[in-house]
């Protein structure tokens, strides 16, 4: 792999004749590949906490006493940060680059991370899984794999958006297996150490490689001619102050319909995922007499087939109507869902395998859709647009992790959290599937209301 030309070296861009948005020549790699896996790694790195408080919530416990509604109110602020810093890291990441809003974030996750290891007061872990890893995750969030395809490519964008994805699946898989063992046999102290470096080592990475637009290397972005239109925003918005961006897109996309009936549909996506299964999956797996280890192990299984699935949509969302994906996919999580109550026991059966299968390829296939209709309704602003509605995503994540743990504290089980959940992705799924296709970005640029 040839090192990229240092950005300094490349003339003004007024200057600068770039080239085709395909490879220069038969046999060399278009930059924007090697963004892309750069990009990857990334996310990697940033994905260790993701599954990290499902398998440290029991040891906590057990060491200080905190309920589980303490442990939740710390994943669910961890959450909300998640989901709200997602849209401001997009307009920061257009304001100040890709490149240091990455690296930043990966040193919070690597310092809220490593410092956990210090705590002695429940208040002390709101802080570092809350507020440190929250900001750093949420910088890190789906929004930058929906940036680095807006801006890196034309041509296959929707499997670039599942590919980078996968990436936070590949985290969990990396990472699941060795939190689970370490958090037994040395402590919960040595997983939370190997969370902190693996977010560590892939800075270096990042502030090599990770370079913040085609321009940069005097390149078109992949599958990009002379002339075609790429939603690259505009000087006038990289100027403007990025609180103030993230904001104005947002008072922009309220206006329309098609934001709200994505909003939704994400909230419940999140609520299901990252805040229901994620968070409490291996505690309820645990109450059923299951080993942590071997629960750790399954959802270890829900990543694998989180690659294989999200890829897969990523491949779909550029061929088919990603609205009628979307339904599809929730539909299918719902009856997950709803039959997952009588597949939980102290031994896996060959009916849990099938169930940790079909999760894992639906866990987040639902983001290169979620993100083709925004860009599709909102054109330039649409990586903002996808980070507020990834905000929605969150905050109903830090909604279902906080309020399954208060039923487990309040009934002794997750039973009614799960079939409420399933009650959800039915809504979800006609929601989806009742969005009307798009005339076109225009009206949402003027933020007139679009066809929803």
């Amino acid at each position: 792999m040839s090192t990229l030309p240092d950005e300094a070296a490349v003339p003004d861009k007024q200057e600068t004749t770039l080239r085709p948005g395909r490879a220069p020549g038969p046999r060399r790699l278009h930059p924007a590949w090697i963004v892309a896996a750069v990009a990857f790694f990334a996310l990697v790195g940033a994905a260790g906490f993701r599954a990290a408080p499902g398998v440290l919530m029991v040891p906590l416990q057990q060491e200080f006493g905190w309920s589980t509604t303490v442990l939740s109110a710390a994943v669910s602020i961890n959450l909300v940060l998640f989901g709200l810093t997602a849209p401001f890291a997009a307009a920061l990441m257009e304001r100040f680059g890709i490149r240091a809003v990455t690296a930043t974030a990966l040193v919070l996750i690597g310092a809220g991370s490593a410092l956990t290891v210090l705590v002695n007061q429940s208040w002390q872990i709101l802080l570092t899984w809350g507020l440190l890893i929250g900001l750093g995750t949420g910088s890190m969030a789906l929004v930058f794999a929906a940036t680095i395809a807006n801006t890196w490519f034309v041509k296959s964008r929707g499997l670039v958006i599942g590919i980078l994805t996968a990436g936070s699946a590949a985290g969990q898989l990396v990472f699941l297996p060795f939190i689970a063992v370490l958090a037994q046999d040395p402590g919960w102290r040595q997983a939370s150490l190997l969370i902190a470096a693996g977010a560590l080592a892939v800075v270096p990475l990042v502030l090599k490689f990770l370079k913040n637009s085609p321009a940069d290397v005097g390149v078109l972005p992949y599958g990009a001619e002379p002339g075609t239109p790429t939603h690259a925003t505009d000087s006038a918005g990289l100027r403007t102050n990025a609180a103030v961006r993230a904001l104005q897109v947002l008072r922009r996309a309220s206006r329309i319909r098609t934001f709200w009936a994505l909003v939704a549909g994400f909230a419940i996506c999140g609520a299901t995922t990252n805040g229901l299964i994620g968070t409490h999956f291996i505690p309820s797996a645990h109450d059923h007499g299951m080993p942590e280890t071997t629960a750790a192990g399954l959802l270890a299984v829900v990543g694998i087939f989180d690659i294989v699935g999200t890829i897969a949509s990523g491949w779909l969302t550029d061929r088919f109507n990603p609205r009628i994906l979307l339904a599809v996919y929730y539909q299918f999580r719902g009856i997950g869902l709803l039959v997952l109550p009588l597949l939980l026991s102290a031994e896996v059966q060959p009916s849990m395998i099938v169930f940790v299968v079909i999760y894992g390829l639906d866990w987040v296939a639902t983001v290169p859709p979620t993100a083709a209709i925004c860009r599709e309704v909102f054109g330039a602003d649409g990586s903002v647009v996808f980070g507020w509605v990834f905000a929605a995503h969150q905050v109903g994540a830090a909604a279902a992790a906080l309020g399954a743990g208060a039923l487990r504290d309040a009934t002794g089980h997750y039973t009614y959290a799960w079939l409420g959940a399933a009650a959800m992705c039915t809504v979800a799924a006609v929601i989806s599937a009742t969005i009307r296709k798009h005339r076109g970005s225009d009206d949402a640029k003027a933020g007139e209301p679009a066809a929803a």
